[in-house]
């Protein structure tokens, strides 16, 4: 990676972590989860109202380092009006990015947010970091599923 972008990666987290979007409660949401990283503190909920299949809107609240707030203000720039499946799709990729996992092949139509996602990859080289780069996306996904009294854990 170029120097140029690793500086352009570094100041797009930056931004999200400073001024993160679509942090708020949403008034009705049809789903909600809590999720927890007790290795660096970060908290995250996650507010989901589904019509259909489709993620009508989605945000968050909470607290936590700057890779955790970028990771969640981006899910949720990308997540929004799409169905659960591409979803589950931009999730799998994104995990398996940050993971070093198996990469596969996205709908064309994905591509676009795949890439908005490109910032936050480089945890792959801090594995204590991934954690804080998906713990949103660990939330998101216990919401859709039905959410619990516990919140989900990164350990």
């Amino acid at each position: 990676m170029t120097l140029d972008l690793r500086e352009l990666y570094q100041d797009i987290i930056l931004d999200h972590g400073r001024h993160p979007r679509n942090f708020r409660p949403i008034e009705h949401p049809t789903h909600t989860a809590k999720g927890h990283n007790p290795l660096c503190g970060d908290r995250v909920t996650v507010y989901l109202t589904l019509d259909g299949d489709r993620i009508a809107d989605v945000s968050f609240e909470g607290r936590g380092c700057a890779i955790s707030t970028a990771s969640s203000s981006l899910m949720t720039e990308v997540l929004k009006g799409k169905t659960l499946a591409e979803a589950e799709a931009l999730f799998a990729q994104f995990h398996a990015k940050v993971t070093g996992g198996e990469v596969h092949d996205l709908p064309e139509a994905l591509e676009e947010d795949a890439e908005r996602l490109e910032p936050l990859t480089g945890v792959k080289a801090y594995p204590a970091r991934v954690k804080c780069a998906t713990l949103a996306w660990h939330a998101f996904e216990a919401a859709v599923k039905g959410g619990g009294a516990e919140p989900v854990r990164t350990e």
